[in-house]
């Protein structure tokens, strides 16, 4: 009976104390509900010339007439940054450096449509409260030659709410002209323009090949199941053990005596025994077995959510889940006593009718074959 405590209740606490760590580690890769295609495990870096007109052509064949706002990258080694003074973008961001593109991509980054573009202006996209006339650009002019030269652009500011779409905004045109080659990095449908459900991101997925890009619509943070497999097959061998001492043959016939001897051994007196029975030796399991679980999954769960990170994450406070032990340890009992009423009335108990026949007359059992016998004619 201790399994209904030591089984689901410590995995349950971790799973608690796991999601919420995960839950505050969590960094978004995009906009939420946006699409975004970007190249595979195997070719890290922007997507070759030969991939980016597929992967184009898989999308568009998929949500034709969708806009798709495109993510641009360096392709050579060349150093390239844009830097923006008194403007901090945080560590929790989904583009940690500049982000290179067109109108749509900029629309895309601030989520707002009527954001003016132009191809000659850098925008500092930001939620602080700072001006911005100007941003340097430090590029080199030769992928051999570490000299590195600086240009002021001209910058205007976009405000948002979102912190993690924080960046700086730089148009192709302006790092083209500096003498860069650009290839796409990221494909991007805008969740403004179109919503991508789960069926077009499958048919997406299965039309691209998963060595070249990777398909991914952000939803936010999904918390792991997989402790509930783990946690089900512990709660069914808990309720179990708490119905199979009260069945079989030898149960019963047992049962049936103490009944024969408790009272008039009515059907009624017999569910009532048998789910007392089940309830009460439930409700004793899972209270043993939330004194002995519940400071078991506490002991488990700091080493289990440690991250062993290059940067720690810090750590977030657990909640003990105490109305859902607390529902644990008084519905399972109850759900025993339940399902031990229903087999009783639901099993013929042969032993048990047995003893309750022994109960009555001898005339009316037929033990007394002399009264039961007719009369010779």
């Amino acid at each position: 009976m201790l399994t209904a405590g030591l089984g689901p209740l410590p995995s349950w606490l971790i799973a608690v104390g796991e999601t919420a760590q995960s839950r505050a580690e969590y960094l978004p890769r995009g906009r939420p509900g946006s699409l975004v295609v970007h190249s595979g495990p195997v070719s890290l870096g922007p997507f070759s010339t030969a991939d980016a007109a597929t992967v184009r052509a898989a999308v568009e064949r998929e949500l034709p007439g969708v806009p798709i706002a495109q993510h641009e990258a360096v392709v050579d080694t060349w150093f390239f940054d844009a830097r923006a003074e008194n403007v901090e973008i945080p560590e929790e961001v989904v583009y940690w450096n500049q982000v290179i593109g067109d109108e749509k991509l900029l629309r895309y980054l601030t989520g707002d449509q009527s954001t003016p573009y132009d191809e000659s202006t850098v925008v500092v996209i930001t939620s602080a409260g700072v001006k911005v006339d100007a941003v340097d650009l430090v590029y080199e002019l030769d992928k051999d030659d570490e000299t590195r030269q600086t240009k002021s652009a001209r910058a205007v500011v976009a405000r948002i709410s979102d912190p993690h779409m924080e960046t700086i905004f730089v148009p192709s045109k302006l790092v083209r002209d500096l003498g860069y080659r650009l290839q796409p990095s990221e494909l991007i449908v805008d969740p403004a323009v179109h919503r991508v459900t789960p069926q077009e991101q499958q048919r997406l997925d299965d039309r691209l090949d998963d060595a070249v890009a990777e398909v991914h619509v952000e939803r936010g943070f999904q918390a792991s199941t997989g402790w509930l497999p783990f946690a089900a097959v512990a709660f069914l061998a808990a309720l179990g053990c708490a119905l199979a001492s009260g069945f079989g043959k030898a149960a019963n016939a047992r049962q049936a005596r103490v009944m024969k001897r408790a009272g008039n051994g009515s059907a009624a007196a017999f569910r009532w025994f048998r789910a007392s029975r089940a309830g009460l030796s439930t409700l004793c399991g899972t209270v043993l077995g939330a004194i002995a679980g519940v400071p078991a999954g506490m002991l488990l769960l700091w080493p289990l959510t440690m991250r062993t990170t290059w940067e720690a994450p810090a750590r977030v406070p657990f909640e003990t889940p105490w109305p859902a032990i607390g529902a644990v340890v008084a519905g399972l009992p109850l759900l025993a006593a339940a399902l031990g009423a229903l087999f009783a009335l639901r099993c013929s108990c042969p032993d048990f009718l047995s003893a309750k026949a022994r109960m009555l007359p001898a005339h009316l059992t037929g033990r007394d074959k002399q009264s039961w016998s007719r009369p010779a004619r």
